[in-house]
């Protein structure tokens, strides 16, 4: 299990590396102190875990957590308790208090590992609940072609369809199948069964073509793992 810290405090992450060294099932693949240096080394280390801090310079947890590509299992560590419901709002494993008690620190771990493999990948067959306005209906997740940012909620296009549904980008990034499924950039999800073509597009990123027409644009962060996924 790959794990990456994030706390502004030196002897908070120096505390939480020699806790982990007990535990052989984890490897430390890199720490920062601060959102700005965090952000670029977790998508290059892409870490199964994110021991995150709320309360740092410049920007907090939560707005590291909306800048990365992709969000790993998070488990949140601070001296503060008031942020507790917005956590699992964002779908944090668990939340721990400072200072953090190796007990404590390992049950979370292993709430990560259950989580990894006692639920497999969502099947085609799995189904999201929608309500827009007054119509309720169940959309089959294969069928959803795009999911996207709206605010701090998600739209899905399916079908003829545009519902928005008030859960964040993260909550569907945890139930897709990453087979099909891919992270194109920050604020959209592409169903692969629906690309149609890929064109190069700014920089060394791309631009999918879904077989409705929609382009999205593919960051070229997320070009390489799309090269690898469609065998470019």
């Amino acid at each position: 299990m790959k794990v990456f810290i994030v706390d502004d405090a030196r002897l908070a992450r120096a505390e939480l590396r020699t806790l982990l060294r007990s535990r052989p099932d984890v490897e430390v693949v890199g720490e920062a102190g601060d959102a700005a240096r965090a952000i670029e080394a977790i998508e290059e280390s892409r870490p199964d875990v994110l021991l995150l801090d709320i309360h740092m310079p410049g920007a907090d947890g939560f707005e590291l957590l909306e800048k990365l590509q992709r969000v790993p299992a998070v488990i949140f560590v601070t001296a503060y308790d008031a942020h507790a419901l917005r956590a699992f709002e964002v779908s944090a494993l668990d939340y721990l208090m400072k200072p953090v008690a190796a007990e404590r620190l390992f049950q979370a771990l292993d709430k990560v590992k259950a989580a990894n493999s006692a639920v497999p990948p969502r099947s085609r067959s799995d189904h999201v609940f929608v309500r827009d306005g007054e119509r309720c209906w169940l959309v089959r997740l294969s069928e959803v072609r795009l999911i996207e940012v709206v605010g701090n909620y998600s739209r899905l296009l399916v079908g003829d369809e545009r519902p928005i549904v008030p859960r964040p980008l993260r909550h569907f990034e945890t139930r897709l199948d990453p087979r099909v499924f891919f992270r194109a950039n920050r604020g959209q999800i592409v169903n692969l069964d629906w690309v149609q073509g890929v064109a190069p597009g700014v920089g060394d990123g791309f631009i999918v073509k879904l077989r409705d027409g929609t382009e999205v644009e593919v960051s070229r962060r997320q070009a390489r793992e799309l090269r690898e996924r469609l065998e470019i």
